[in-house]
């Protein structure tokens, strides 16, 4: 069994438990929980209604399916002694989890904390292949996402890897979470195809005060995300949370102005997103930079995000929500980022990076991005081409035109009047089921 990776400023203290430590560690995985409901927001409130309740639930449904393979699977994968490119089976199905200490925490809570950042990366991929992807191969996707692309991943960087002992630094899950899930997303978004309406007619956003609130509430859970990754209530935790509050700052402000300059207009969705793409840039630099280099990191990924978004929505690519230009693009520009203003006075566990004499740390810091990259965009290709001859991965165009709330999941997210819904199934021209709808007056 390893000693988890993260806990970069308390690797050589002796393996007890520490109340202080497991108190804030408990908070920390509360808080990281509560932004999957708030992607689901987020999400939710981008699409158009009769997609809502999907959307929605792509994510609620990362809670249950990723959550148990973590638990049974997907830890040991990651964080159980191994080799260079996959953790060992030491703790399939919850074997050896107890409450001893990893590090200064039960080594149980160590599980559900990682486990919360593994459910959060496979549902951000569903923002790439929303209203048009069947609920079923979505779920089945996901599962083996986390078996096959993440859990490795999460070996090769935090859990004693090929990459850790390159010495890539990554606090909180710039190429874990963030490139992995964007390339992922991206990849996705191209075996799927358009949406039938894509390009035809304007797609617009049911629901802006619901993105408002999820961009809120992920800022809110960020908190345990990044100051969390000390894995301690220290002053490494301290520095990580301080980061998170202060680089989205400094993006909210730059998209504020480049949306003002371009259209004349401050848009409350670019806002929302400005505040994600901060969040995301500084993750893997949370506990390596100082305050000021934080501001100016968040100041910076606004950039590179934000044309590509403006790009994107010129071409044929159906990435819906642009998972890839704010997670993948920002996650990308953090953790190149880290290799320029890490500095090991702000973290001893660390390392300085380009501006504090150590040009080496940004090579490093690519080598992480590429690795991550090729084998997220490879694996997430081959996997859904075998789901793909074993099912169909997307509704039939009549079902994707009706909306997949009703068809996927019998429910509206908006009930017209006192009617009901009654969903016939019969075949469609793919040899998936069809609804018929039939309003149904209510009984009085």
């Amino acid at each position: 069994m390893t000693r988890p990776p993260l806990l970069l400023a308390l690797q050589d203290a002796a393996p007890a438990v520490v109340p202080a430590d497991t108190a804030w560690m408990l908070v920390a995985t509360a808080l990281v929980l509560l932004m999957t409901p708030a992607l689901a927001f987020f999400y939710g409130g981008l699409v158009r209604s009769k997609n809502s309740l999907n959307t929605m639930m792509m994510s609620f449904a990362a809670l249950g399916v990723v959550g148990i393979v973590w638990a049974l699977a997907a830890y040991s994968l990651a964080f159980s002694e191994g080799n260079a490119l996959i953790g060992g089976t030491a703790n399939f199905f919850l074997n050896g989890i107890g409450l001893e200490a990893q590090g200064t925490i039960p080594q149980i809570l160590f599980l559900i904390y990682q486990g919360t950042f593994a459910i959060i990366t496979a549902a951000l991929i569903s923002g790439a292949v929303v209203e048009r992807m069947r609920f079923g191969p979505y779920v089945a996707f996901i599962a083996l996402w986390t078996l096959l692309v993440y859990a490795p991943m999460a070996h090769w960087v935090w859990g004693g890897g090929w990459l850790m002992t390159r010495g890539v630094l990554d606090f909180a899950g710039g190429t874990v979470v963030h490139i992995n899930a964007g390339v992922s997303a991206l990849v996705a978004a191209l075996v799927l195809g358009v949406r039938k309406d894509y390009g035809r007619q304007a797609i617009l956003p049911h629901n802006v005060p619901f993105v408002l609130l999820g961009a809120g509430l992920l800022w809110f859970g960020w908190f345990g995300f990044n100051g969390g990754s000390a894995l301690a209530a220290n002053e490494l935790a301290a520095l990580a949370f301080s980061n998170t509050a202060l680089a989205p700052m400094a993006t909210l402000v730059v998209w504020v102005f480049l949306d003002y300059f371009r259209t004349g207009r401050a848009t409350a969705v670019g806002g929302a997103t400005a505040i994600v793409v901060g969040l995301v840039a500084i993750t893997p630099a949370a506990g390596f930079v100082s305050p000021s280099a934080a501001l100016l990191l968040g100041g910076i990924a606004a950039l590179p995000s934000y044309f590509v978004i403006v790009a994107r929505s010129r071409t044929r690519l159906d990435d819906s929500l642009d998972v890839f230009a704010g997670h993948g693009i920002g996650g990308i520009t953090g953790a190149l980022l880290t290799g320029v203003f890490a500095e090991k006075a702000w973290n001893a566990a660390g390392a300085d990076g380009l501006l504090a004499g150590n040009p080496a740390q940004l090579v490093t810091q690519a080598l992480g991005v590429g690795s991550a990259i090729v084998y997220s965009a490879v694996a997430t290709f081959a996997l859904l081409k075998v789901l793909g001859f074993v099912t169909a991965l997307r509704a039939a165009p009549r079902t994707e035109g009706m909306g997949m709330d009703v068809s996927q999941h019998g429910e509206e997210a908006y009930a017209s009047g006192e009617g009901s819904i009654l969903v016939i199934h019969e075949a469609g021209p793919d040899s998936t089921p069809a609804p018929v709808l039939t309003p149904q007056t209510a009984a009085r």
